[in-house]
């Protein structure tokens, strides 16, 4: 799909490479041992590995934004190559697709992911289109690498792919950078402030879906299908939602993202109720530091490549 002039931007780095392109050979491995030690990094370390994880999330891993970032230390001049990567995917997603449908789609994901809804609402953004009708545009996005699709599994097996359906579905951004980058087009250019305040985990504004992202790239560069599962609440109207579902051995790892409020896991508590007799390790990844509580494995966002 894409064209030859951005084909390079279609594969981003992963955190590890991102490390290594700053130069740091040690960190990885550092956070692997203390992984399997299941030993806590202490306050000052956490505090400044989630500083270097978030630099990640907002320069993002496509080698120009890196290599720009690397040149200038300046995230404004990092954020207009991010622009000139996301107007060159507009240009081959037009050319793919002249009815502007993959466009559309594509531009949206950050405002669908905004409202909180258990599922990328199709008619919202291409109002006579059903889902059905969309379903080669979500594969053709898939397969050039633009987005991550996380499709709802109807009946969590480890088989995921048997149950899951193709009408249900969450996009996210295959690269979180440029993800960042797209939540801010009102401005003509991200300034520094933004990215200092994102950086230091200071500004007011909800972005716990962009750790989402973050958390739905990494999984998709560990080479996991994405899939995830909602369970009805009493009232009828509303769901109890497990972020990611991932396959492992002969059972499922459910794992739930908390940017904020991480005391209550309700969701991740209900479906491992609901399907205790599938259920391998249950992973709550947030932006604490590392711990066990009871049978739940509490997971900083920059260990979650070793699930």
């Amino acid at each position: 799909m894409p064209s030859e002039e951005s084909k390079l931007t279609m594969y981003p780095m992963d955190y590890e490479e991102f490390r290594w392109a700053l130069g740091d050979t040690a960190t990885v491995d550092l956070l692997r041992m203390f992984l399997e030690k299941m030993k806590p990094l202490g306050d000052a370390a956490h505090r400044k590995l989630m500083r270097d994880f978030r630099l990640y999330m907002l320069v993002g891993g496509m080698p120009q934004a890196v290599s720009k970032y690397l040149e200038t230390n300046n995230m404004a001049e990092v954020d207009i190559v991010k622009r000139e990567i996301l107007s060159l995917y507009e240009d081959d997603l037009m050319k793919l697709d002249e009815s502007g449908k993959s466009s559309a789609i594509f531009k949206a994901v950050p405002s669908q992911l905004s409202k909180g809804i258990s599922r990328y609402q199709v008619t919202t953004v291409l109002p006579n289109y059903a889902p059905s009708k969309v379903y080669e545009t979500i594969y053709e996005l898939a397969d050039s690498m633009t987005v991550n699709v996380v499709f709802h599994s109807d009946d969590p097996k480890v088989g995921l792919a048997l149950t899951k359906d193709t009408s249900r579905y969450k996009l996210f951004l295959g690269d979180t950078g440029l993800f960042v980058t797209q939540v801010f087009m009102d401005k003509d250019v991200t300034d520094n402030v933004i990215y200092e305040k994102l950086l230091s985990d200071k500004l007011s504004t909800n972005l716990g879906y962009v750790y989402e992202n973050m958390v739905s790239q990494i999984f998709r560069a560990s080479g996991y299908e994405l899939f995830y599962h909602t369970i009805k609440k009493d009232d009828g109207k509303s769901y109890y939602e497990v972020d990611f579902l991932l396959s492992k051995s002969n059972k499922l790892l459910p794992i739930e993202v908390k940017s904020s409020g991480y005391k209550s896991h309700t969701s991740l508590d209900k479906f491992c109720e609901k399907f205790s007799d599938r259920i391998g390790k249950k992973y709550l990844v947030y932006t604490k530091d590392l711990k066990k509580e009871g049978d739940i494995l509490y997971i900083p966002i920059y260990m979650a490549m070793f699930i």
